[in-house]
């Protein structure tokens, strides 16, 4: 399902922190979709807004399940809904990611001239690094033209065990 422009039609966000192999992770989001998927420890940490309720419904149990089939290998390709808030040229960009395949990286050019904006090189990696879906859209697979690891919210050691998650292999941390 493609990523929405459109604000939240519900008054506040649930959230709940769920443990994983690559740390706590932050989730947040009500019927219209999930809106953060975040590192909840780290130098990037996110924290959950004052203003969202605990997730007391289960409203993002479904999330869960499949992060967790994910990282036991079972899970390919998410089917979580996604709702992520950003501007026109950002959600393009994350919508992007979410047609690279698992198991295989582009660099950020290459993701600028899939968008057709070839130029836009560093915006992209802007946009890149303001995803605030972590793992479900993708950015971990976008690296540097070189086949370098670069930046990544969850810091490079979590990208290069994702990553070879999705090449079959072990995740060491």
């Amino acid at each position: 399902m493609g990523i929405g422009y459109r604000k939240s039609l519900m008054a506040a966000l649930v959230s709940t922190c769920v443990e994983s192999p690559v740390g706590p992770l932050l989730l947040a989001g009500d019927a219209n979709g999930l809106q953060v998927l975040a590192f909840a420890s780290g130098r990037r940490a996110r924290v959950a807004d004052a203003s969202w309720a605990p997730d007391s419904r289960d409203v993002l149990r479904p999330v869960r399940e499949e992060l967790e089939a994910y990282f036991s290998g079972q899970v390919r390709l998410f089917t979580t809904r996604v709702n992520p808030q950003g501007t026109p040229f950002q959600m393009q960009v994350w919508e992007a990611l979410r047609h690279i395949p698992y198991g295989e990286t582009i660099s950020y050019g290459a993701l600028a001239c899939r968008i057709d904006k070839p130029a836009a090189v560093r915006a992209v990696g802007a946009a890149n690094g303001a995803n605030p879906i972590a793992i479900i859209v993708p950015c971990h697979r976008v690296i540097g033209a070189d086949g370098s690891l670069t930046g990544f919210g969850g810091g490079l050691a979590v990208k290069k065990a994702l990553l070879a998650l999705e090449r079959g292999e072990r995740m060491l941390l």
